[in-house]
């Protein structure tokens, strides 16, 4: 996913405020990972928007 640099800057994640990082779920499609270490959510991105739903999110691959 690319995204303009002022978007990702202001990006955070709605559980914690920690910044996010580009991911990959097992199956290639993109996401976007807290960087906060007790709440390591991850959140899907659907047709390059992020979707930025705590109802949305899921445990982070390797944090379960």
């Amino acid at each position: 996913m690319s995204t303009d640099g002022w978007v990702r800057d202001i990006l955070r994640c709605p559980a914690c405020a920690s910044e996010l990082r580009d991911g990959t779920r097992p199956d290639g499609a993109p996401e976007l990972v807290c960087t906060g270490e007790a709440c390591a959510l991850a959140y899907p991105v659907r047709d390059g928007v992020p979707v930025l739903l705590i109802d949305e999110a899921y445990p982070a691959a390797g944090t379960v």
